[in-house]
C-alpha cells in the first residue's frame, strides 16, 4: 500500500460513512504493527465498531489486543467523556456552592454541545500529550463520518480564533476554564498541519457520490492546512466476480465513476483494495485485505441464501394509510437513506399527496438522486452554514434591537460560540417536524452520529420547555415528544447488510429507544443476494448477508429489502419503480 510509504506518527481515515474507514484503519494498524512499530488505533467515530471488528471489548481505555504484539486500541465513547468532563468541572466545587447552583452548572453541561466538546479534549490530548502516549510510534485515527470529522478537525483552530476573539464560552458552564486550554489547541493544529507528523488517507467506494464527497473533504481540511494526503479506493469489484449482467453493469458503473474522479482526488498517491467476497471481521481478515486470496468464494460449497421479497412499496402503502406525519430515515452515512427516503417520497407524491422532502446531512445529494421533481413534492435541505447566519441575524434583529452598542457587541461575540449552529440547526428542524400535522414529511438525516447531536438538541429543548412548563398548568408539545408518538412520526433505520452497518444500526436503535423512539421499519438496501446472482463469487458474497438478515429480523417489527441494481437508482423514474410505483413499459 503506497498510503503506508513512509507512514508519519499520525494516520487520518476519513470519508463518507461505510466506505469501509474501519476496515482499512484497522487493517492498517494490524499492518504496521506486524512490522514491530507500537499502534495505538483510536475511534472518534460516536458510533464505533473497533472492539467488534476484532471481537474484543475496548471501549473508552485504551486495550491491548492480545491477537496482535504491539497494538492497542481505543474508543473515545462521547457519553463517557461528557462524564468526566462534567466531573472535572462540578467536582471541585462540590460540597462549596449550594446543591441548586451545582443543578443549574450541570444543567448548562447537558447539552450536545458539550459532548462534542469533551470528546475533543481526549482528542487533542492523544496529539499533544507526549507523556502519555510516547511509547507508540503509530497513532491510527479511524475518524467519525465526513461531515463530524471534519467539524472535530476544525475545532482546534476555531476555538484558537474563539479564544483569541476574547470569546464568550457561556455555552461551557461558567468554570470551564477554557482559556487554559489554549496552547493545547495550539499545538494540537500544529501536529495536524505538519506533514512530517500527520497523514490524511482519504476512502472511498468507486462511486461517483463516495469520491464527491472525498474531494469536499480534502478541500475542507486542505485550508485548514492538512497537506500530506493520499488516496484509497476500497471495495472494487473484482474480475472474480464473473461476467454475468449484474456484474458487468457494476463494473462498468465503477470505471466511469473513477475516470470521472476529480482532479483534486485524482492527482493523490492511489491505493485500489478489491472488493472481498466475505465480511472484514477477525484478525486473519484483516491481515489478509492488503493481499487477498484470489477466487476466495470458489471453495465454498453452502448453499445459497433465500431472501423473501420484501419490497419498499409495502411500506409506502403503510405510510399512505395515516394520511400525513412525519417519516425520518436513519443510519449510518452511505447505506442509502438518501434514495430510500427519495424513492418513498415520489412514490406518496405520485399517488396524489402534500409531500415534503427534506435533508439534514451536511453532505446531502438530494437535487443529484432526484435529478426531477414531480406532483405535489418539495424538495428543501436543513443547511448549517444558512441556519447559522438565518439564526444570528434573527437574534439581533429581536434579542438585540433593545440593547447598546456594548450590548449588541456583548451579544454578536456570544453568538460566535460554536455551539450556537447546533440552536439554528435544531430550531429549522423544529419548524419542519411542526408541518407533519398536515402533510407528508420525509427526513433524510445526516450520517448516525450528527442524527444523534440532532436527537440530543431536541431532548434538551423537551427537558428545558418541561422545567419551564412544568407547573404552570398549561399544556404543550415539543418535538421530542412529536418524536415519540408513533401515530405521528415513523422512523426507519436504513442499513447494508453488512457487519459493521447492522452493528450501527442496531446501537442507533439502542439510541432511540433510550430516547423512548421506537423505529416503526427496517429497510436492507444493496442486497446482493435479493439480486439473486450467480457468479461464485457474488454468491458467497450473497451468503455473508445471511447471517446480518438474522440479526435485521430480531430487531424489525417491519422489513423492506432493495436488490443490489445494475443501474443506479437516480431520477424519478427509477426511484418511482423502487418505490413500487408500477413504470410505463
Amino acid at each position: 500500500m503506497r498510503f503506508l510509504d513512509r507512514a508519519p506518527r499520525f494516520l487520518f481515515f476519513t470519508g463518507k460513512g461505510g466506505v469501509g474507514k474501519t476496515s482499512v484503519a484497522c487493517a492498517t494498524a494490524v499492518d504496521l504493527a506486524a512490522r514491530g512499530r507500537r499502534v495505538l488505533l483510536v475511534s472518534t467515530d460516536p458510533a464505533s465498531n473497533v472492539g467488534q471488528v476484532f471481537d474484543v471489548t475496548v471501549g473508552n481505555t485504551v486495550t491491548e489486543i492480545t491477537a496482535v504484539p504491539g497494538l492497542d486500541a481505543l474508543e473515545i465513547d462521547p457519553e463517557a467523556a461528557a462524564d468526566a468532563y462534567r466531573e472535572r468541572i462540578i467536582g471541585p466545587v462540590r460540597g462549596l456552592l449550594p446543591e441548586v447552583e451545582l443543578a443549574g452548572i450541570a444543567e448548562s453541561l447537558s447539552g450536545s454541545c458539550t459532548t462534542e466538546i469533551a470528546s475533543f479534549d481526549e482528542f487533542t490530548e492523544l496529539l499533544t500529550d507526549e507523556a502519555a502516549y510516547a511509547g507508540y510510534d503509530h497513532i491510527v485515527f479511524d475518524t467519525a463520518p465526513t461531515g463530524h470529522t471534519i467539524r472535530l478537525l476544525q475545532l482546534p483552530g476555531s476555538w484558537t480564533e474563539f479564544l483569541a476573539t476574547g470569546g464568550d464560552a457561556s455555552c461551557l458552564g461558567p468554570l470551564s476554564g477554557l482559556d487554559k486550554h489554549r496552547a493545547t489547541y495550539a499545538a494540537a493544529v500544529a501536529a495536524l498541519t505538519d506533514p512530517t507528523r500527520t497523514r490524511l488517507i482519504l476512502v472511498a467506494r468507486p462511486q461517483t457520490s463516495s469520491l464527491e464527497e472525498a474531494a469536499r473533504t480534502l478541500g475542507e481540511l486542505s485550508a485548514i492546512g492538512m497537506t500530506d494526503s493520499r488516496m484509497v479506493v476500497n471495495g472494487v469489484l473484482p474480475e472474480a466476480a464473473g461476467e454475468e449482467p449484474l456484474a458487468v453493469a457494476v463494473r462498468e458503473r465503477e470505471s466511469a465513476a473513477l475516470a470521472a474522479m476529480p482532479a483534486t482526488l485524482a492527482v493523490l498517491p492511489r491505493d485500489v483494495i478489491g472488493l472481498t467476497a466475505h465480511n472484514i471481521v477477525g484478525v486473519d481478515a484483516l491481515r489478509a485485505l492488503f493481499a487477498p486470496p484470489a477466487a476466495d468464494a470458489a471453495a465454498d460449497s453452502s448453499e445459497d441464501v433465500e431472501i423473501a421479497d420484501a419490497d419498499l412499496g409495502v411500506l409506502v402503502d403503510a405510510i399512505e394509510s395515516d394520511g400525513h406525519g412525519l417519516v425520518m430515515f436513519m443510519g449510518k452515512g452511505g447505506v442509502g437513506k438518501t434514495t430510500v427516503a427519495a424513492s418513498v417520497a415520489v412514490a406518496l407524491a405520485a399517488r396524489g399527496h402534500d409531500v415534503l422532502l427534506t435533508t439534514t446531512d451536511p453532505a446531502a445529494h438530494l437535487t443529484a438522486t432526484l435529478d426531477g421533481g414531480i406532483g405535489d413534492l418539495t424538495v428543501s435541505r436543513i443547511d448549517p452554514v444558512t441556519a447559522l447566519e438565518q439564526y444570528r441575524a434573527h437574534v439581533m434583529e429581536t434579542k438585540g434591537a433593545g440593547l447598546d452598542e456594548d450590548g449588541r457587541t456583548a451579544l454578536a461575540e456570544d453568538l460566535m460560540s460554536p455551539c450556537t449552529e447546533e440552536v439554528a440547526v435544531f430550531q429549522q428542524f423544529s419548524h419542519v417536524v411542526h408541518q407533519s400535522r398536515r402533510r407528508f414529511v420525509i427526513v433524510d438525516t445526516a450520517p448516525t452520529g450528527h442524527t444523534l447531536l440532532l436527537l440530543d438538541a431536541t431532548g434538551s429543548y423537551h427537558r428545558e420547555i418541561a422545567r419551564q412548563m412544568g407547573e404552570s398548568g398549561f399544556g404543550f408539545t415539543t418535538p421530542l415528544m412529536r418524536l415519540q408518538d408513533p401515530a405521528q412520526t415513523k422512523v426507519v433505520i436504513v442499513t447494508l447488510a453488512e457487519t459493521t452497518p447492522v452493528l450501527e444500526a442496531a446501537a442507533l436503535q439502542g439510541d432511540l429507544e433510550r430516547a423512548g423512539i421506537h423505529p416503526w421499519a427496517w429497510v436492507v438496501n444493496n442486497s446482493i443476494a435479493a439480486s439473486r446472482p450467480s457468479s461464485p463469487f457474488l454468491r458467497a458474497r450473497a451468503r455473508s448477508e445471511a447471517s446480518q438478515f438474522e440479526r435485521v429480523r430480531g430487531y424489525a417489527d417491519r422489513l423492506a429489502v432493495v436488490p443490489l441494481m445494475a443501474a443506479e437508482p437516480i431520477g424519478v423514474p427509477r426511484l418511482l419503480a423502487l418505490g413500487g410505483v408500477p413504470q410505463p413499459t
